[in-house]
């Protein structure tokens, strides 16, 4: 069997450090390898957000970073997704309760678009008419909150449970709640 000759792939790559966003106090998150540069740009990292925050509270919830520039052999990130976990979801959504999903797609104060997938559940079978008044307010509350509100400041409310404790303050008079999370929030602009 004749001997291959020729350079090792991985002798060509270079490293480059993943730098969290501001929010996250511009962590490095790890190193991933690119033949070039231009590769590096445009990839997303799917992280806990435990990691990031330093808080096993958030441990059931993943975040999307994408690559935005390099500095060197530094790469920028930003945050285009929060989301939680499929397991963590199912582990509150039970036989005998109901839930309710919003999806609804918001504008910040400063000008960034956002959809916010919610879910709420309900501590018994809760009539139909009951879960509509539910979202309608979840619907009024969320608008409400994102156009007095920065991205940033937004964000930072969502990860620490202060919007989703207000949510439910604003809608427990309708039925009482086991459970009112943000499933998932994509930031569009």
């Amino acid at each position: 069997m004749p001997i291959q000759k020729g350079v090792d792939k991985w002798k060509l790559k270079k490293w480059f450090l993943v730098i969290a966003p501001k929010m996250f106090n511009e962590a490095t998150i790890t190193e991933m390898p690119a033949t070039d540069e231009k590769k590096v740009v445009g990839r997303n990292i799917v992280i806990g957000l435990d990691a990031l925050t330093g808080n096993p509270a958030h441990a059931y919830t993943n975040a999307t970073l994408k690559i935005v520039e390099l500095n060197g052999e530094r790469a920028i990130t930003k945050l285009i997704q929060l989301e939680l976990v499929a397991s963590y979801i199912k582990s509150f959504v039970r036989r005998y309760k109901s839930t309710t999903h919003l999806i609804l797609p918001v504008t910040t104060k400063d000008g960034k678009n956002v959809v916010v997938k919610l879910i709420a559940v309900t501590r018994t079978k809760t009539a139909t008419s009951k879960l509509k008044g539910m979202r309608k307010e979840m619907s009024e509350f969320s608008k409400e909150y994102f156009q007095s509100n920065d991205l940033d400041s937004a964000l930072k409310s969502i990860i620490d449970g202060n919007f989703q404790t207000d949510l439910g303050a604003r809608i427990k008079h309708i039925a009482e709640l086991s459970k009112l999370e943000v499933r998932k929030l994509e930031i569009k602009s």
